[in-house]
């Protein structure tokens, strides 16, 4: 004495590859408490007996509608009566018939900071975005009370429990890949619930403030280190630049002679009150022979 009426096109709903085995699991528990009882086909007998008598008020309490990302959920007399309906028109006897809407779309949630001790005993605060889906509406519904909450309390002590076992070097370089190893140990353990972890994100690691100056000391020190050794052999090459030259330069006094004098172009080329007397190459190359 069913009441529930559809169409071709809106009882084919489409089920995951992921959600078939859970279904057909719930559907195999219930058959064998399907019978509802004399009881049972009494109260049904009289609410539809009460639809047909109030009919065509009725119908306004009898159809319901889901839309295209939601699915129905229905109970009758406290039972699972079939898998997840919808999306479009579907029916329900009242007062036999209670029902309840799932969401189907990517929801994402926060986990708030959360502290840690590493594994080298550095105490920081770290804080993430987790983003799921129901793929199983059923399962949802009958085997967690309340899959959001469920998998919010999951995110954030499996959160905690990974960043236990990593050092505080391996949490700053390797963002991508704890965010992969969280997500799969989250998918792991909430497919039982009919939920898809899907993408999980670190966004914050705060770390202590003694600890941010003494880091923030160490790479100024690195930094100061790198300069004196660029400086270094910037000096070095300078100095194997300029023995080449003067190696150059000895072996042709004419080559000295007009490098002095392209040093005077230069000097009497700025604007300054400097005066240059020119001295004698050969002066000094007679001092030099003496």
């Amino acid at each position: 004495m069913s009441m529930m009426l559809s169409s071709p096109e809106l009882s084919h709903n489409k089920i995951e590859p992921e959600e078939r085995d859970t279904s057909i699991k719930i559907q195999s528990d219930d058959d064998h408490s399907s019978n509802s009882g004399f009881c049972g086909y009494l109260l049904t007998f009289f609410s539809f007996l009460l639809v047909l008598l109030t009919f065509p008020v009725s119908v306004w309490f009898c159809m319901k509608i889901v839309q295209e990302y939601e699915r129905a959920v229905i109970f009758r007399l406290g039972r699972l009566l079939g898998g997840a309906k919808g999306p479009g028109l579907f029916w329900i006897i009242p007062c036999v018939d209670s029902f309840r809407k799932v969401d189907l779309r990517t929801v994402s949630f926060d986990i708030p900071a959360q502290e840690v001790l590493t594994k080298d005993s550095v105490t920081i605060m770290v804080d993430a975005v987790v983003y799921y889906r129901i793929f199983n509406p059923t399962v949802s519904i009958t085997k967690v009370e309340n899959a959001s909450i469920a998998t919010q309390m999951l995110a954030q002590t499996t959160l905690r429990n990974m960043l236990g076992t990593k050092s505080l070097a391996d949490i700053l370089k390797d963002r991508e890949e704890m965010s992969e190893q969280m997500e799969a140990v989250l998918y792991t353990a909430s497919e039982n619930w009919g939920i898809k972890v899907e993408r999980v994100e670190l966004k914050d690691v705060k770390l202590p403030t003694s600890l941010q100056r003494a880091m923030a000391a160490e790479a100024e020190a690195s930094r100061d280190a790198r300069a004196k050794v660029i400086a270094a052999e910037g000096e070095m090459n300078a100095a194997r630049a300029l023995k080449e030259a003067a190696n150059v330069m000895s072996e042709s006094p004419s080559a000295l002679q007009l490098r002095y004098m392209q040093t005077l172009t230069e000097i009497s080329s700025e604007k300054n009150s400097t005066i240059v007397f020119p001295f004698p190459m050969e002066l000094i190359s007679t001092f030099i022979r003496k």
